[in-house]
């Protein structure tokens, strides 16, 4: 069950249906009305009410943004759907980005799961890293693989590594960098469509190569970069302009917007 049916329950609950997951996935968001397009593409059930909702669910998934997870869980546990009866569900999965377990435990004292799937788990291409609450056992751990591997590779990881990794896996970076490269090809004289196509195949097919190779990505650095070639020329400019500072000032300002959010 998905408490929050944002952006991200969108992605997962479609990549699941892709991956030919056909079991019940409900939802529960406050405002119910915002969720018809995710059942008509996902065809996911609608929760009404909170509680009966969170007693149907087997695991609980928190989709909602990081300013809204102590209210979230604190309605949760007012409605008593987590009393120790039979069947309530004890394992919940956040993916609120830089809440650390410790918080969420405070909340809500059940057993917690840190993941941070990316938006592509909506094609079945997504990473999702993982931390585990020490007291999450092994049965329960391999109930959340098997849930995220269905929409792509699954990396765990301890959970001091869990900030740095949200703001270096996001797609954004390719994004922003398909962007940019196309302005600058257009701006140098190709049409935005012809732009796009070999920026798109400089980043894309360019890093499946690095995948698909074998190679490690120095010797295809090296093997792309002929000295005194077009490809040398436009990475010593680029190094020049300050490319690999201005990347990582980027992630340092993702990761302190995660330290951020844990102090909400």
């Amino acid at each position: 069950m998905f408490l929050g049916g944002g952006r991200i329950t969108g992605a997962l609950a479609a990549g699941l249906r892709l991956a030919g997951d056909r079991r019940s996935i409900i939802v529960y968001d406050r405002h119910p009305e915002k969720l018809q397009a995710l059942r008509r593409e996902s065809r996911v059930e609608i929760a009404r009410d909170l509680k009966s909702a969170v007693e149907r669910a087997e695991m609980l998934v928190v989709a909602v943004r990081p300013g809204s997870v102590r209210e979230m869980l604190g309605e949760v546990a007012a409605c008593g759907a987590l009393s120790r009866k039979a069947g309530a569900p004890r394992l919940c999965v956040s993916l609120a980005a830089g809440i650390p377990l410790r918080n969420l435990r405070a909340w809500l004292p059940v057993r917690w799961v840190r993941a941070m799937p990316s938006p592509v788990c909506r094609i079945g291409r997504g990473l999702t890293p993982v931390s585990f609450d020490p007291d999450v056992t092994k049965s329960e751990r391999v109930r959340v693989r098997k849930l995220f591997e269905q929409v792509g590779p699954v990396l765990e990881l301890a959970e001091d590594q869990m900030d740095v990794i949200t703001a270096t896996h996001s797609p954004t970076h390719g994004y922003y960098a398909l962007a940019s490269l196309a302005k600058a090809a257009e701006d140098a004289g190709l049409d935005r469509k012809t732009a796009l196509i070999a920026a798109a195949h400089a980043l894309a097919d360019g890093i499946f190569y690095w995948r698909e190779s074998g190679l490690s990505l120095e010797e295809l650095l090296e093997e792309a970069a002929t000295p005194g070639g077009i490809a040398a020329a436009t990475m010593e400019a680029m190094d020049k302009a300050g490319h690999g500072r201005s990347v990582a000032k980027g992630i340092a300002a993702g990761v302190e917007q995660a330290r951020k959010n844990a102090k909400l």
